[in-house]
């Protein structure tokens, strides 16, 4: 095995036989992503790419108890109220490294063990083979904290079945291996103690292996996942959240008496009504989108806005600095949708009529 010396403690990359092995080591804070990691990634990337005996990258989080658990939000915002704006370097860097990870030549094999939130959802639902463990918990949390679901997000979810996508970006909540499988963000299970063999497989694959090689690698390794909370509600979901707006998807929900349609919308009275707001829209708008790119640059621009709202502020020190998590959202009115419909409306023609958006 040879080291990489060119890399921050945060980051390690090192190789065995034809496999490029990158892991993300915060483990203290879940492996939760700053723009050192970010740009050290990315030359990760840059010597898997330029250099012909690597055949694959591998990328891992250190320790057990997450891949990743997303971008480091508390620095963000301190930043904010400090008045050191470190939020638009680190979101383009980490869009820019997403756009690579997606138009990889060779294969990317994530290994999405324990956490995976956010931003480390972003790292893994956008590579070309995506395992998952029996110790997944997968979400995408955004809403409950007053921000978005970005990172790609609004490309990948409206792609779900069934609506499964809108419910987990909607909701924030949390889901296992089986339903990250089922809503196309993973490929297959792999026991977390037998992570460590199919390293070794993978590192032993010939030089000019392809995805199909590396695919079936894995699948050698796979299990059936335990089921999910959503296979059974996929009917529901599908009707709840069908087109319309959040008072119509709400309305179908209060005249559903079984449970998964209560404890759908209980969640949804928690979270950040600006949030879900452009949320649904981007999703919506991102449906529409022709690739990654156009979407990762609208979650751009939404997201330098309302991370200077006050429901951001309010939602980060309900969940990571105070840790009460009893956020006092600003109050929603047709006015503030009726920005945010003009900006959403004025990106999008912007970006149509190729103009720096």
């Amino acid at each position: 095995m040879t080291t990489s010396p060119d890399m921050p403690a945060s980051v390690s990359v090192s190789r065995t036989g034809h496999a490029l092995h990158v892991e993300l080591r915060r483990p203290q804070a879940l492996n939760a992503l700053n723009l050192e990691m970010i740009e050290a990634l990315d030359r990760a990337f840059s010597l898997a790419e330029n250099d012909s005996s690597i055949a694959l990258v591998i990328l891992a989080g250190a320790g057990e108890r997450a891949f990743c658990a997303g971008g480091d939000i508390r620095a963000i915002a301190q930043g904010l109220a400090s008045g050191e704006e470190i939020a638009e370097p680190f979101w383009r860097a980490e869009y820019d490294l997403l756009r690579r990870i997606e138009a990889f030549a060779k294969p990317v094999v994530v290994l999405m063990d324990a956490i995976v939130m956010g931003g480390g959802v972003g790292l893994a639902m956008h590579a070309s083979h995506r395992v998952v463990t029996e110790r997944t918990r997968l979400a995408m949390p955004e809403t409950g904290i007053g921000f978005l679901p970005d990172v790609g997000a609004t490309w990948r979810l409206p792609q779900a079945p069934d609506r499964i996508g809108d419910w987990l970006a909607l909701t924030g909540e949390t889901v296992n291996a089986d339903d990250a499988i089922l809503a196309g963000l993973a490929d297959a299970m792999v026991s977390a103690d037998r992570l460590s063999a199919l390293r070794t497989a993978l590192s032993e694959l010939p030089l000019g292996v392809g995805s199909a090689e590396v695919g079936a690698a894995i699948v050698s390794e796979a299990l059936p996942a335990p089921a999910g909370r959503l296979r059974d509600a996929r009917a529901l979901i599908a009707a709840a959240f069908a087109d319309g707006s959040l008072e119509t998807i709400m309305e179908r929900l209060r005249a559903d008496d079984r449970p998964f349609a209560r404890e759908t919308l209980a969640t949804l009275a928690t979270r950040s009504p600006a949030s879900l707001y452009v949320t649904r829209h981007l999703l919506e708008r991102g449906a529409r989108s022709p690739d990654l790119a156009a979407c990762l640059e609208r979650e751009l621009a939404s997201a330098l806005r309302i991370h200077r709202e006050a429901d951001f502020r309010e939602g980060v020190r309900a969940a990571l600095i105070d840790k009460d998590r009893d956020p006092r959202w600003a109050p929603w009115t047709p006015e503030r949708a009726a920005d945010w419909d003009a900006f959403l409306d004025d990106f999008d023609r912007r970006h149509a009529e190729g103009q720096d958006a």
